[in-house]
């Protein structure tokens, strides 16, 4: 007849600990220059889509040879950039910039602004990215105007549609 293995009367228990840190902190932000210069250029345009802003920064490391970490592939001509993305989802979680309600665009919040006059980029460094933003502003936002425009006249034929 076999033999039971002899069971030991020492109990393991597991305890679950759970330590809540934060994604990201502000911080991390101010060590880092791209978000930095992201901020920057949403506060120097005001208002800008996502999308244009995409293609900003795109414009900017192919025409003007600013320098950021980002990766662009091509999706029928139009730049994207995953670490563009996920550095403006964390912009938005901080709470740094917001979307505008109505137009779907990114602007600072007060905090951002705040946050950004303690926070600038090296005077050489601003005036060099101001100077390319301002070349590139027109052709940048005259492709989110026709963008707009043609969303708006979708939504004006859905509205009416009977």
């Amino acid at each position: 007849m076999p033999q039971k293995p002899q069971q030991t009367s020492s109990t393991t228990s597991k305890e679950l600990r759970i330590v809540a840190r934060p994604v990201a902190t502000p911080e991390a932000v101010k060590k880092d220059p791209d978000k930095l210069k992201l901020l920057t250029i949403i506060n120097h345009l005001q208002v800008i889509s996502e999308r244009s802003l995409n293609n900003l920064v795109h414009a900017l490391i192919k025409e003007k040879n600013v320098k950021f970490k980002y990766s662009f592939v091509l999706v029928d001509q139009i730049p994207s950039s995953k670490e563009l993305s996920e550095d403006i989802r964390l912009l938005l979680y901080l709470g740094l910039i917001e979307t505008e309600p109505v137009l779907r665009k990114l602007r600072l919040t007060s905090s951002g602004k705040e946050f950004l006059e303690q926070n600038k980029l090296d005077e050489n460094t601003l005036n060099e990215l101001l100077k390319a933003v301002e070349e590139l502003k027109e052709k940048i936002l005259s492709e989110e105007r026709v963008t707009e425009f043609s969303a708006r006249a979708a939504r004006g034929r859905k509205r009416f549609r009977r």
